[in-house]
């Protein structure tokens, strides 16, 4: 996507509105959500702090609490070119795979959770079949849903779907 045209900023504002509304529905910020899906249309190599307070018309504090926690949460990394002082927020090329191990660090965390309230619940009570529950959910997307490896088989083939010899054959994959 060209950053020039008026045209293609309007929609990568556009864009980066709806990421951050759809980023709030999971009850993270709409802010942390519009510079999320500001730099996932960044092909510039990064933005700074500045950039993305004058882009989404949002003030430099937010831009620097909201670009931390993004940072921190592995969303986004912090990058500075030779010779220059500013830092550039950068998105990594598939943060999705990433996402998913942050979830399976969440995912062990709650299972632990779990597994130490049931030593303490009562069993054949409603909170200890809760609690179990809790407990079987994330075992079974630990131990049986390998998502990460779901996701990089799926990749693998959809890479080799889109090979210059499968788009001569007709089987390249069409956009949702």
């Amino acid at each position: 996507m060209s950053d020039d045209s008026t045209a293609d900023r309007a929609f990568r504002l556009e864009f980066s509105t709806r990421f951050g509304t759809m980023w709030a529905m999971s009850g993270a910020s709409v802010l942390e959500g519009r510079i999320a899906g500001y730099l996932l249309l960044d092909s510039s190599g990064g933005v700074t702090a500045a950039e993305l307070t004058e882009a989404l018309g949002i003030s430099a504090g937010t831009v620097s609490t909201a670009t931390r926690r993004l940072v921190d949460s592995g969303f986004v990394r912090r990058a500075r070119r030779p010779g220059t002082r500013a830092d550039r927020f950068i998105m990594d090329e598939d943060v999705w795979a990433g996402f998913l191990e942050r979830e399976y660090t969440y995912l062990r965390a709650q299972r632990s959770l779990a597994a130490s309230a049931l030593e303490r619940v009562t069993p054949g009570t409603d909170a200890h079949a809760r609690v179990t529950n809790m407990h079987d959910y994330m075992s079974w997307l630990i131990d049986d849903v390998d998502l990460a490896a779901a996701w990089e088989t799926h990749k693998a083939a959809l890479t080799q779907a889109r090979s210059p010899r499968a788009r001569r054959a007709g089987r390249a994959p069409q956009a949702d």
